[in-house]
């Protein structure tokens, strides 16, 4: 196991990956789809989370606990149509916590964050 702590992407504000003790550390992500609705965010926002794991080393099948949040829970089904397709070809889905929160812009309708281990 690794302890060195590994940074990757992201800003001066926050970086895109953390890597420590071979767990992988998201940042949360969110659309920029201004006009996408619940399905489109969240397949764009997966494919994301996709991209991101490859750049770490890993992939979803590593992935053991997701965080959602959405702007309207009334999304739920919506989002949860693009969540099964995403988690269809795993072993076993990851833990995982889905809530209603005021987004950071009125156009984000999901944000989500993952922990995934090399």
């Amino acid at each position: 196991m690794s302890s060195e702590l590994r940074k990757l992407g992201g800003s001066k504000r926050f970086s895109a990956i953390a890597i420590h003790n071979d767990v992988v550390h998201l940042a949360g992500q969110v659309s920029q789809l201004v006009e996408g609705d619940i399905t489109e965010q969240s397949k764009d926002v997966f494919a994301k989370v996709d991209s991101l794991l490859a750049e770490a080393g890993t992939t979803r099948e590593n992935v053991f606990s997701v965080q959602i949040w959405l702007a309207d829970m009334r999304e739920y089904d919506g989002m949860n149509n693009v969540w099964d397709e995403w988690v269809a070809d795993l072993n076993a889905a990851p833990t995982r916590v889905c809530v209603e929160a005021r987004m950071a812009k009125p156009h984000y309708k999901i944000e989500v964050l993952v922990l995934a281990a090399l």
